[in-house]
């Protein structure tokens, strides 16, 4: 796995805050970019289950109740 680097600029007040309380801004940095990064693919994956509800929706139930039975007589 590589790695790339990232940078930001921030306010000289906030770097000094960080060296006086000894913060290590890159493990500060990685953990909110995955957070974010895991909140927008859990976002992601309620949007795609809400689409597959939308067109779940439109199967009559008789068909699903049909489709189920002919499986288990499958077996």
């Amino acid at each position: 796995m590589g790695y790339v680097t990232i940078s930001a600029r921030i306010r000289r007040e906030l770097y000094e805050k960080l060296k006086r309380y000894g913060i290590v801004v890159s493990d500060v940095i990685r953990k909110a970019l995955e957070e974010e990064v895991k909140r927008r693919e859990e976002e992601e994956v309620r949007e795609a289950l809400r689409r597959a509800q939308e067109l779940l929706l439109k199967i009559p139930p008789e068909e699903i109740v049909s489709i189920i039975r002919s499986g288990r007589e499958e077996r």
